[in-house]
């Protein structure tokens, strides 16, 4: 679905759920004021909610508050980035949405006998964990869940408010859509209040939702955490807001975004990226790699090593890395890292702010070969030459003869041969069980920058084959 010129906004391929990524500041309220004020003006025109950012007030029901609800005044005060007495809104919403369910079920429009109120209770308490709600009345009070101790709105946490006053908001939109009709819920910010893993609750709530009913939502946040669990919904679409941005296109979750997104929902505050920004990597031999270094370097090294599977999707990965981490996160980085290949040259131009790199050796493996790897697996470079003679002398028949030896008559190259299908084989000449990854990541990790001077064209260490931007980026600024 397409919303053309809707307040000066245009809407593309609108899904179920939608989610408008931006920063603060960049117009993600402005933007769904605008399209609620101006829905009516849509083809097919239903209904539309919008809820605010800032959600004031307590849990208690206040007749004045109900009595004004209907009124304009008081649906453009919903309409401000801070409704100070939207809780008691809430609460008023709750007894008009019993209301609802009861006339249904005394005019028997729903033919489903097992259909009562208790089913929409059930909806708001599968949001709670330590409490619950139950009816009481025309509204409801709140209980501890293990136990019958009432407790008053006022004691419980603002999380826990925060729950059941959206869970009321959005059960009573549900019930006042038009069949047949385009009917969006705009939610501004719903993760205000809620820890991470809140939010993925309340996110699998709305799934239910709309796929139980004929609506869609179209939710402004800054929330990785929301975009994480939505990764796996089909129906969802993601819009990446640059400020004064007046067209905005939604896209499906690709497989890019399913591998990278619950990376970033692990990130749900920007500090906390920044202290371990995302390290997209080739395969996975590259992620057990960084893996291991940001194990053994004990705290110093921090990296979220991500594998794209291939270097041929590298690209797709920094190009939309670098969208969630421009309309998400304040003065943040990633990285990206490739093998040299066969090329002579490893500069590459930065994506900012993904500042990509390439290795100074071929591939990873060639790590294996590096001084200091080879001294953690106590062997020099010198008698590991001597082995590898010793081991075609003894092995012309072994399926890797022929590489092991171009690699010999090829003057034994360790930075710039091909040593992928022989990595393994030169493990067993070495002598050690240990998986080679594990020995590269810990050789990496335990490279002492303080006490050797720093040397990126010393012959055979570890510095020359990293280079000096892999190393300045992910060993020294980290």
């Amino acid at each position: 679905m397409n919303i053309g010129n809707l307040g000066g906004y245009t809407l593309n391929n609108l899904n179920k759920i939608n989610i408008i990524l931006g920063k603060n500041g960049s117009g993600k309220s402005t933007i769904l004021r605008h399209l609620q004020s101006n829905f009516h003006s849509i083809e097919n025109f239903g209904k539309s909610k919008y809820i605010t950012p800032e959600r004031g007030g307590a849990l208690v029901y206040d007749a004045g508050v109900e009595q004004n609800l209907s009124n304009e005044s008081w649906t453009n005060e919903r309409m401000k980035n801070l409704a100070p007495a939207f809780r008691q809104q809430s609460v008023a919403q709750y007894r008009k949405l019993k209301d609802i369910i009861l006339e249904e079920i005394e005019n028997e429009k729903r033919s489903d006998k097992d259909y009562k109120f208790d089913l929409y209770i059930d909806k708001i308490n599968s949001l709670l964990d330590n409490i619950k709600i139950q009816r009481n009345g025309a509204s409801f009070k709140i209980y501890k869940r293990d136990n019958t101790q009432e407790l008053s709105a006022n004691v419980i946490s603002s999380g826990e408010s925060e729950l059941i006053s959206l869970g009321i908001e959005c059960l009573i939109f549900s019930k006042e859509i038009i069949a047949g009709k385009e009917n969006i819920l705009f939610l501004d910010e719903p993760d205000v209040h809620l820890h991470p893993d809140l939010q993925v609750r309340l996110v699998n709530f709305l799934i239910n939702l709309v796929d139980d009913d004929n609506f869609r939502v179209v939710i402004a946040t800054h929330s990785t955490a929301i975009l994480g669990v939505l990764e796996r919904y089909s129906d969802t679409g993601v819009a990446f807001l640059s400020f004064g941005q007046k067209e905005i296109e939604f896209s499906q979750v690709t497989d890019v975004y399913k591998k990278i997104l619950p990376i970033f929902g692990a990130h749900p505050l920007s500090n906390f990226f920044n202290e371990s920004p995302i390290l997209l990597v080739e395969g996975e031999d590259d992620e057990r790699i960084w893996q291991q270094v940001v194990r053994s370097s004990q705290g110093k090294i921090k990296l979220y090593p991500c594998s794209v599977e291939s270097v041929d999707n590298l690209n797709d990965y920094e190009i939309e890395a670098q969208k969630i981490l421009n309309s998400v996160y304040d003065n943040a980085k990633g990285f990206s890292l490739r093998d040299k290949d066969d090329g002579s040259d490893s500069s590459i131009t930065d994506l900012l702010p993904i500042v990509r790199m390439k290795l100074s050796c071929r591939n990873a493996e060639n790590l294996l070969l590096a001084d200091e790897t080879l001294n953690s697996l106590s062997v020099n470079w010198l008698d590991l030459k001597s082995k590898i003679e010793t081991w075609l002398l003894n092995n012309a028949s072994h399926p890797h003869f022929q590489i092991m030896n171009n690699f010999k008559e090829g003057g034994f190259d360790r930075k710039n041969f091909d040593i992928k299908d022989i990595r393994n084989d030169l493990m067993g000449i070495i002598g050690s069980s240990k998986p080679w990854e594990v020995a590269v990541g810990q050789a990496i990790a335990n490279i002492n920058m303080v006490s050797i001077p720093i040397n990126f064209n010393e012959d055979g260490k570890i510095l020359s084959f990293l280079g000096e931007k892999v190393v300045c980026n992910l060993l020294i600024a980290t």
